[in-house]
């Protein structure tokens, strides 16, 4: 079954799009994209023979034509692709992978961390955040963000605790950001308690 994490993912993709999901894992982000119709086309890709193998199971196991790849990154992919899908990676990594020219004008991205730094990176590389997600997946909150080419104007708050509309999710980093505050009297945190508060409300 599909985690809430990747069915969100899945609802960011246009159906008139093909899909590389990079990073694939199990695949089962590219199954339930392609059993259900959400895109014009799929493909899967990971890193290594051994972390695609799950994935080649699982696709057969399923039914579906779904190509893959063995490639680091976008290096070994040689499909036309309208959107990008990296989930559950962290931050440098994810980066390292946008530094290709086959970068394609939407992203999908969902970070395991540094989320102001993955903004702030890929906005610099000439997109904006078309929408962002944030989550309560089995106990961990999750930003699932969408860029696509252009331009934004965010705030240093923005860019440091996103645009997602979910009001507990904000609730969660007042209190967390609060109690930080509380053990170590840091005075440059009373704008965020503030901000995050006002947008927990």
């Amino acid at each position: 079954m599909l985690s809430l994490r990747l069915q969100k993912a899945a609802e960011l993709v246009d159906r008139n799009d093909t899909v590389l999901d990079v990073g694939t894992d199990h695949g089962y982000l590219p199954i339930y994209l392609k059993k259900n119709n959400l895109c014009k086309e799929v493909y899967a890709s990971d890193i290594s023979i051994n972390a695609l193998n799950s994935a080649i199971d699982n696709i057969k196991k399923s039914g579906l034509v779904i190509k893959t790849y063995v490639s680091d990154g976008l290096k070994s992919v040689d499909e036309y692709f309208d959107t990008l899908v990296i989930c559950g990676m962290g931050c440098h990594t994810i980066l390292g992978i946008l530094d290709s020219d086959k970068r394609p004008d939407k992203l999908i991205i969902e970070s395991n961390n540094d989320l102001e730094l993955l903004r702030r990176s890929v906005i610099k590389l000439g997109y904006k955040i078309d929408k962002e997600v944030s989550l309560l997946d089995h106990k961990k909150y999750y930003d699932i963000i969408k860029f696509i080419k252009g331009k934004n104007k965010l705030s240093d708050m923005e860019y440091k605790y996103g645009i997602s509309n979910n009001k507990d999710y904000y609730k969660y980093l007042y209190d967390k950001t609060l109690e930080i505050y509380n053990l170590s009297n840091n005075k440059k945190l009373l704008k965020d308690i503030e901000y995050l508060k006002n947008k927990s409300i």
